[in-house]
């Protein structure tokens, strides 16, 4: 892999990483945002919640059952009394499988719901941000935000959080229900908790940590390799493909080794928690045996505070397990966030904005000097006074980099100038709407812009409303209707992603864009 190209990438990520170090230094209250995109489904909540509590509340029961089993069933020798234990925890199973089927069809379908809605969110809002943003942030990156971490939030509230709830309510029902059977065997597994909680909350720092750096990596890995797809023919044309092949196997490795110490965290974190619960429970065991075998206790008794302490067990270790998963819900809650958080540099005034007129004036540019926000040193345009008469014809002329699109992107206000001003008319730009602005321009861009869809759409993109006759009128004009007839479906013929299946008729179709 190429020296120069590795510290490239590492000095964005280093970079990237910089920006986000105040975001690390949050704990799960972090997850506290996803709130107001779950509140307009709180009665879905409220009945997932109460099915939670009847279940838990009829799991806590079986421990009765596990009482009766032994001191009425197997104590007594009773057929009747075991027959009446069986059927009665039978039945609260059948009622416990109706309540789980409510609450996790609830809850998953609010998961589902508010995963598509954060999306939706995060898509509406990139669409309306300065193109400045994405010069310093790739699409790769973002596109990673808006579909592997929207899908992990979806498997967290649709399921972790629905078991992290479960557990905690378990675990609170087991110690009442524990205390109520013996005070005594209940404080020795007590005991145990802090020594529980230390590693959960040690781990769990690191388990997050590792969550965000993995899915930042995972979107190195998806950048890298949208960008060699998308310029697959350039990679061949040069022969790159061995680099190409070692630069993207250095990323998804990079990937893999954040993402095996994560696992490793985790790993650790369940596995000390899963041998302090289990020695606490063989303590209080050898404990209560030796009461039951002087009878101090019944056997039955034991049994119950036995299956309330597994209880408490399991939750526990459920905890610790979905603890991980919270502190990967937390990394991908920060990356989505902080685009929502991103507030464009180019907003309309308070007020609404100039109503731009459909005649034509004079376009001013005052002694404007403009730096890109990528290269805040280098100045694109250094004071320059420019005026484009009304009604008169204006070619700008210059070698390739000598700013000529900088002034289109000023004069669509891509951009807003660091000095000077840029007018139509009498009426500087940063006091118009921006959409309304650039609707009452055309644009033929140097590079083809086409959309993954048919020709009738991409004619139409500048006007959605324009009839059937009004695009073959346009594509004659831009004199590409004969090779657009000549595509296999004419004007319903698939243009493929940036258009790729075509070939010298690019340029001609990339400006029907502009003729609406």
């Amino acid at each position: 892999m190429d020296a120069q190209h590795q510290n490239s990438r590492q000095a964005r990520r280093t970079s990237a990483k910089s920006e986000a170090s105040t975001g690390k230094n949050k704990n799960l209250a972090i997850l506290l945002e996803l709130g107001r995109f779950i509140a307009p489904y709180k009665l879905k909540v409220a009945a997932a919640l109460l099915a939670l509590v009847f279940t838990a509340g009829l799991t806590l029961s079986v421990g009765h059952g596990v009482r009766l089993l032994i001191d009425n069933g197997f104590a007594q020798q009773s057929v009747e009394q075991l027959t009446q234990a069986i059927q009665f925890i039978v039945g609260v199973t059948v009622l416990i499988s109706i309540g789980t089927f409510f609450r996790f069809y609830l809850v998953s379908s609010v998961g589902e719901r508010v995963s598509a809605d954060i999306r939706l969110a995060v898509f509406n809002h990139v669409v309306t941000l300065h193109p400045s943003y994405f010069e310093e942030n790739g699409s790769g990156d973002i596109m990673a935000r808006l579909t592997t971490d929207t899908t992990l939030l979806q498997s967290i509230i649709g399921s972790s959080f629905s078991m992290a709830m479960r557990s905690a309510l378990m675990c609170l029902g087991a110690l009442v229900m524990l205390f109520a059977t013996n005070i005594k065997l209940t404080l020795i597994v007590l005991i145990s908790v802090p020594f529980i909680l230390v590693p959960i909350l040690f781990f769990g720092r690191r388990v997050r940590a590792l969550s965000r750096d993995s899915q930042d990596s995972m979107s190195d890995v998806g950048s890298y390799a949208g960008e060699a797809i998308e310029n697959i023919k350039t990679v061949q044309s040069y022969s790159r493909e061995a680099q190409e092949k070692q630069a993207f196997a250095y990323e998804v490795e990079r990937a893999f080794d954040i993402g095996r110490q994560r696992v490793k965290q985790r790993a650790i974190l369940i596995s000390v928690v899963i041998v302090i619960v289990f020695c606490a429970i063989a303590g209080m065991l050898w404990v209560g045996g030796s009461d039951v075998i002087n009878g101090v206790m019944s056997a039955g008794d034991l049994g119950a505070f036995v299956f309330y302490a597994i209880m408490v067990a399991s939750s526990l270790a459920t905890i610790s397990e979905v603890l991980g998963e919270l502190q990967r819900a937390a990394g991908a809650t920060e990356r989505l966030i902080e685009i929502l958080q991103v507030e464009s540099n180019i907003v309309a005034p308070s007020s609404g904005g100039a109503k731009v007129e459909p005649k034509a004036h004079d376009v001013k540019f005052e002694n404007v000097d403009f730096c890109y926000p990528s290269r805040p040193n280098q100045k694109a345009i250094a004071t320059l006074n420019l005026i484009a008469e009304e009604g008169k014809v204006l070619a700008l002329v210059g070698p390739s980099g000598a700013g000529k699109s900088t002034l289109f992107e000023l004069l669509q206000r891509f951009y807003d100038p660091q000095q000077g001003s840029v007018s139509i008319g009498d009426i500087e730009l940063s006091q118009f709407e921006p959409s309304q602005l650039r609707r009452e321009m055309a644009l033929v861009p140097q590079q083809p812009s086409l959309f993954s869809n048919d020709v009738l759409h991409n004619i139409r993109y500048g006007n959605p409303d324009a009839s059937n006759d009004e695009v073959v009128e346009a594509a004659k004009k831009a004199h590409a209707h004969d090779f657009i007839t000549k595509l296999p479906q004419g004007y319903d013929s698939f243009l493929g992603e940036r258009g790729v299946r075509l070939s010298g008729g690019r340029n001609s179709a990339s400006r029907l864009l502009a003729l609406f």
